[in-house]
């Protein structure tokens, strides 16, 4: 090495350093990169030392349902304050410190809205930009360094939105110029597509009731598509148009469908908790999609397949992993949606129980609702727990349980740190391995 010149060995440096940097990864979006809760990361931990995960910082945060988004350094949540006046803000923190960079917020009363804990859906961060919306449907633009609000709409005033019960809850997704938004809007706006640098409409689509769920971008039959999943149909979507490619009917009672569509080859799986799953079928040559089959049980208590209420189930060799109505882990065979196995271990029984799955190479992480990470594999031969441990405590904004709360936000996971918050804070953990 010593007989590298200057420029070469600063050259070889930099090669080192960008295979390095390439290992970080962002997840600037509802579940990270592409929306498919992958975390790529490697040399992270093996096993919990301790029953209580080390935090590297804290920071005091309001309520919210919001999972922290990360891009550049920079932590993106929002929250909700009650006094002195009703405010929903936008959050920015350095994501190695904590520290609080900017917020920026406005009024926000929420009417008619249960569970009043603050905003659903995530910060998408693109270009620079931040794009957040909020539970009565406050839509904005911000520069993602500064706070600083390019545009903004109101987007219950412009499109008369007929409210969810639990408020807007998907994330928007951006597609080129685009960004699309499932809000369900009167007169044919359930999805809107606004020009992402001006807020200016380029097109609806759909009388459809909204749902929870946040949209999915896919390709088929060589064109971009986006998926989205309103509360009466599964439908498959241009982004450029707002042609309606295909749609199946899937009518879900409460308009209750939270957990996001999986794509899996070629098929699209959904879930929600009173109406079973949907297993869809797509065409690799043409823009079309068939119902490949449909179950559900007699109610939420007597399920068939899985009914899931928040989880986005994983689909690993031709298997499907979930979380049922009130807490059953269940893996079931794709093609017919049999049940394979039940395992009652990783999350307490409760009506919408919940853990969020999150995939590295072969082990599944999981976040689960009591506030504990588990690093397993799931397998058709069954769920092997390899190690637990408490992360953050349940708080009672987003549910209370007689007195015992939840921690229903997803993770985000992103140099080699795991990110996730409560109602009354923020918390980051070092999971790189030693």
């Amino acid at each position: 090495m010593k007989y590298l010149t200057p420029l070469f060995a600063a050259s070889w440096i930099l090669l080192f350093s960008g295979c390095n940097a390439q290992e970080i990864q962002e997840w600037p979006d509802w579940r990270g990169e592409d929306r498919v809760g992958v975390w790529h990361e490697k040399n992270i931990i093996t096993e919990f030392p301790d029953p209580e995960i080390k935090l590297k910082w804290r920071t005091p945060l309001g309520s919210g349902y919001s999972g922290p988004t990360i891009s550049n350094g920079r932590l993106y949540v929002t929250d909700r304050g009650t006094s002195p006046e009703e405010q929903e803000r936008i959050r920015c923190f350095d994501s190695e410190t904590g520290r609080e960079l900017w917020t920026h917020s406005y009024d926000c009363r929420y009417e008619g809205v249960g569970y009043q804990a603050g905003p659903r859906a995530s910060v998408v961060i693109h270009e620079g930009k931040a794009y957040a919306l909020g539970t009565m449907g406050h839509l904005h633009c911000l520069d993602a360094v500064t706070g600083k609000v390019i545009w903004s709409k109101d987007m219950n005033s412009l499109y008369d939105i007929l409210m969810p019960t639990w408020g807007i809850a998907a994330t928007p997704i951006i597609v080129d110029d685009k960004l699309i938004l499932h809000i369900g809007g009167s007169n044919n706006a359930c999805i809107v597509a606004l020009e992402k640098d001006t807020g200016k409409e380029s097109w609806t689509c759909s009388g459809d009731n909204a749902s929870y769920t946040a949209p999915l971008l896919i390709a088929q039959a060589g064109k971009k598509v986006v998926v989205i999943w309103t509360g009466d149909h599964l439908n498959g979507v241009a982004p450029e148009t707002g042609e309606i490619y295909w749609k199946l009917p899937f009518k879900i009672k409460l308009h209750m469908g939270i957990s996001t569509p999986v794509r899996y080859k070629n098929y699209l799986f959904v879930s929600g908790f009173f109406d079973g799953s949907l297993l869809a079928e797509i065409s690799e040559n043409e823009l079309t999609a068939k119902v490949k089959w449909l179950r559900a049980g007699k109610n939420e208590r007597n399920t068939d397949a899985l009914h899931c209420c928040i989880n986005t189930p994983v689909i690993r060799d031709g298997y499907i992993y979930g979380i049922d109505a009130y807490g059953e882990m269940r893996c079931l065979d794709l093609e017919t949606g049999d049940r394979v196995w039940e395992d009652t271990t990783a999350v307490n029984h409760n009506r919408w129980a919940n853990v969020h799955f999150i995939q590295n190479g072969e082990i599944t992480w999981m976040f689960n609702e009591h506030g504990e990470l588990i690093i397993s594999k799931l397998s058709k031969e069954g769920f092997e727990e390899i190690s637990r441990a408490k992360l953050i405590e349940p708080t009672t904004g987003q549910l209370n349980r007689k007195g015992i709360g939840v921690t229903w936000t997803h993770p985000a996971f992103t140099n080699r740190h795991v990110y996730v918050r409560n109602d009354k804070a923020l918390v980051c953990a070092d999971l790189s391995g030693r």
